[in-house]
């Protein structure tokens, strides 16, 4: 078998704000996948079932648990959405120059934990 050059791998790649993004997108994307549709559909298939099940889906969402999940999911997807929106920047053609692509990197998950503390203050506050 003749010697092959080997796949740079992470050991290889030094770190930077852009890989790790990189990676939160696709976490963020899986949790909003996995927990975000479950959620989801207990919350549509509570609303069917009538007042009792949607009492009770209230009582489990609304308890210090579930806040957790509600805010994490919206966490989640506002995460998701800046650093979506940065990888469609990306895929037009703009943005690789390797300051302005660490500068957005860092500002995305900023702007996605900025958009929730917005959401829910909007939503305690009303």
């Amino acid at each position: 078998m003749a010697n092959r050059p080997l796949s740079p791998h992470l050991q290889i790649w030094k770190w930077g704000p852009n890989m790790a993004v990189s990676i939160l997108h696709r976490a963020t994307g899986d949790g909003l996948a996995l927990v975000g549709l479950a959620v989801m559909v207990w919350w549509l298939g509570a609303l069917a079932s009538g007042p009792e099940a949607y009492a009770t889906f209230l009582a489990i969402a609304t308890s210090p648990v579930g806040w957790v999940f509600m805010v994490g999911l919206s966490w989640a997807f506002f995460s998701h959405l800046c650093s979506g929106l940065r990888h469609f920047v990306l895929d037009i053609g703009a943005g690789y120059e390797l300051k302005t692509n660490n500068a957005w990197s860092i500002v995305s998950p900023l702007v996605g934990i900025a958009l929730t503390v917005g959401f829910w203050a909007i939503v305690l506050l009303r």
